[in-house]
């Protein structure tokens, strides 16, 4: 089927890339000129594994394209996808600005039946809003004379939101848990059954609803996996004050199957592209309608409050005296197998010391361009090549990524580089115990010292 993707950002391009896989004949448009003359090239403009290889091979093949030409996109087939972005404005709305941008271009062009797809996360009346655009502008367009006569302008605006976890998101795309398909009109049920049926071949995982439920479930999916975080990172401030230890209660809730051992990992808070996004335009959307959504408000208070958490130990250890300290930190995006630091701790923490007087010594394996691109040149940052680089000199060790090549260092060597052996774990790697045993002072999260 012949596929048009409006923006080739995170979700456009992994969609973009994964329909052309199975088949499907994919074009992708970007208002970027030199973001679809790198893709043409082969560069990718994120880093997501598995997808540099995906969209090379269906460009070679012929079964991705990319262009900047929107009237080229809306010519190619019949179905539409709008994946831009919808940033947060200062109330933490999403900004739909983009969203409807693409709602005219596809208005202004169309000649023949559309579905048009909202794949980017949108507060739910935004099927509402994209009908209303591209409505209005093809009655603007019935006055124009003979350019449209004869033409079949009927359209369908469907919700189909995306689902895709940043460092697994091909994983994802490829074998969804759920299709969430947001429409009462069967011809469009029928054409995107059409559409995901080579992922739909084990057992039937599309999932039919109005387009406003649609919409909601997005944002109640992550708000709710953003409600376990913080309430997880509650109870390790819990532990900390009453002597326990949050990994053995993590373990001990986790084995309830009605609570299971996903996303109750207690750490320095989330972020990235979604969870704080999705839950301020949750909060916002909300208070729109006269509701005060308190528990999400409680999370997004107690995840701004964690991020803090690691700064306050470093500051408690230190006595306050940070200025001309050295610290080395391991992790830079806000979690594993990505270069994203959208909503980072690592950013709080950096900053904080910053403002304090002291300087980091970095490395991540994926996201140092993108604190280079962030932060530029600072006497007070040095990003290194390596992980044992960072630690020369530096008089602590700070963790923020749970990378794999993290887990289990040379401990003799982080010794013998740092100026004294401390350790402030924020994701909670190393048994507390085994650290003391050999010489550490180790700060975790919810884990005994606080």
């Amino acid at each position: 089927m012949r596929i048009t993707v409006f923006g080739t950002g995170y979700v456009g391009l992994v969609q973009g890339a994964i329909l052309a896989e199975v088949g499907h004949d994919v074009l992708c448009v970007d208002v970027d000129a030199a973001k679809v003359e790198a893709l043409r090239a082969g560069n990718i403009p994120i880093f997501e594994p598995g997808l540099e290889e995906i969209v090379k091979r269906n460009y070679a093949a012929g079964r991705l394209q990319f262009t900047t030409d929107a009237a080229e996109g809306v010519a190619h087939g019949p179905i539409q996808f709008i994946a831009v972005g919808t940033p947060p404005d200062e109330d933490g709305s999403a900004d739909l600005t983009y969203v409807l941008a693409v709602a005219t271009t596809i208005a202004e062009h169309m000649t023949e039946p559309k579905v048009i797809i909202d794949k980017s996360t949108v507060p739910v009346g935004t099927a509402d809003k994209v009908r209303a655009r591209v409505a209005e502008v093809l009655k603007g367009r019935g006055s124009d004379g003979e350019s449209d006569r004869g033409a079949d302008r009927r359209f369908d605006v469907v919700s189909n939101p995306e689902f895709l976890k940043e460092g697994a998101a091909v994983a994802d795309c490829m074998k969804p848990d759920r299709i969430i398909i947001g429409t009462s009109d069967p011809e469009s049920e029928e054409l995107l059954r059409e559409v995901y049926a080579p992922f739909n071949r084990n057992h039937d995982k599309m999932i039919v609803m109005d387009v406003r439920s649609a919409e909601l479930t997005k944002y109640a999916a992550n708000c709710m996996l953003a409600t376990k975080i913080s309430f997880m990172n509650e109870v390790a401030n819990l532990a900390e004050r009453l002597g326990a230890d949050v990994e053995m209660v993590r373990v001990g809730i986790g084995s309830d199957p009605r609570i299971g051992y996903h996303f109750i990992y207690p750490g320095a808070g989330y972020g990235g592209s979604c969870f704080p996004k999705d839950v301020k335009a949750l909060i916002h959307t909300a208070r729109e309608i006269g509701f005060d959504p308190k528990l999400l408000q409680a999370v997004e208070d107690r995840n701004d409050a964690q991020k803090e958490v690691i700064f306050a130990k470093i500051e408690k250890h230190y006595g306050g005296d940070l200025k001309g300290r050295i610290f080395a930190l391991w992790g830079l995006s806000f979690k594993p197998n990505t270069d994203d630091m959208r909503e980072a701790a690592s950013r709080v923490l950096m900053e904080a010391l910053w403002e304090a007087g002291a300087s980091v010594q970095a490395y991540d394996p994926e996201a140092m361009e993108e604190t280079q691109r962030i932060y530029g040149d600072r006497e007070d940052l040095t990003l290194v090549g390596t992980k044992e680089a960072a630690l020369r000199g530096a008089d602590a060790l700070v963790i923020l990524t749970e990378w794999q090549a993290f887990r289990a260092p040379d401990f003799d060597l982080i010794a013998e580089k740092l100026k004294a052996p401390v350790i402030f774990d924020g994701r909670n790697l190393y048994e507390p115990a085994r650290m003391e045993k050999r010489g550490f002072s180790y700060y975790a999260i919810g884990r005994g010292r606080m």
